[in-house]
């Protein structure tokens, strides 16, 4: 499998039942014309506490004055991929996984943390400008690290979706001809669109691909019958279904596990150097894990984190 199969944003949901699926003024600290990226509401969240998170000056020293002179460590995330980054009930709050770990990154750095709600596609070409990095479910892949720098922070899976008994009997096996629901952006969207065009190739009908900016809007169109299937990270997916009182349903066994990273200015190598130390200490001293557990989502952890790994996918 190659790595543009592996889900990028990976994106991801949190979503719901329709009656959840009300749309909400964007984040406080969004972007205005990116306001669109933020449309959930959630069930009550509760953030992992971080404030026992020391600066450590030594690695905060390595930061560029470009990141350090307003006192802010600007984040660009999608806030629609539950449970990593989303909205918490109040319509505003950014919460979720990589929400904490920010947090932390930002008081190891003796930073405040200042997510920005954007859409997916567009935070890796503003990184570096607009956004000082981007932490959003990117999964790693050779063409996205032309783009940009990484270090590397959690692994994912992607999961197929469908309706709780799979009433249109989707087989992903054979995909061609049937409608797949996926984010904007993402590499599972790349790979669902070359699944497409070897159904033509093949002389077979090509695969109905459903692509929405926001992946509550991909888990809606399962739920709601408009599209058969949908395809997304694991951990955003298993957060979908449990959202769902049992709308929806994994079909299948998780693929394609490979690393997400955080994304830095191509060339940035202070920057990266930072983030890689700062997100190694977390590792190290076990706040890392705690974030990841009251979340329940440990089983994505790794224990060293690189800037620009060579081995980021698995087969």
């Amino acid at each position: 499998m190659s790595s543009m199969s592996f889900k990028c944003k990976t994106a991801a949901a949190f979503v719901v039942s329709a009656a959840l699926l009300v749309s909400a003024a964007a984040c406080g600290t969004s972007d205005a014309s990116d306001s669109s990226a933020s449309s959930t509401s959630s069930a009550t969240t509760k953030s992992f506490d971080v404030s026992s998170v020391e600066k450590d000056d030594a690695i905060a020293a390595l930061l560029p004055e470009s990141v350090t002179k307003d006192g802010k460590l600007t984040v660009g995330m999608d806030t629609s991929y539950a449970p990593a980054e989303f909205l918490a009930e109040d319509g505003k709050t950014p919460v979720g996984f990589d929400v904490d770990i920010v947090k932390a990154l930002a008081k190891v750095f003796g930073l405040e943390a200042e997510p920005k709600t954007s859409n997916f596609d567009l935070i890796l070409p503003a990184v570096g400008s607009k956004y000082d990095i981007g932490v959003s479910s990117f999964t790693i892949t050779a063409e996205r690290m032309e783009a940009v720098d990484f270090v590397s922070m959690f692994k994912a899976g992607s999961t197929w979706v469908v309706k709780k008994g799979n009433p249109s009997e989707v087989d992903t096996s054979d995909l061609c001809g049937v409608k797949v629901a996926v984010q904007t952006g993402t590499t599972q969207e790349e790979e669902v669109n070359e699944m497409s065009e070897q159904c033509e190739a093949d002389g077979n009908k090509s695969i109905e691909v459903l692509s929405s900016k926001l992946q509550t809007d991909v888990t809606t169109s399962v739920t709601t019958g408009k599209a058969d299937v949908f395809y997304a990270d694991s951990p955003v997916a298993g957060y979908a279904i449990s959202q769902t009182d049992g709308q929806i349903e994994a079909l299948g066994e998780d693929v394609g596990v490979a690393k997400e990273a955080v994304a830095i200015k191509k060339g940035d190598s202070a920057t990266a150097e930072a983030v890689q130390k700062a997100l190694q200490k977390l590792m190290d001293d076990g706040t890392y894990m705690k974030i990841l557990e009251a979340w329940g989502v440990q089983s994505g952890a790794i224990d060293k984190a690189e800037i620009n790994p060579t081995d980021y996918a698995e087969d």
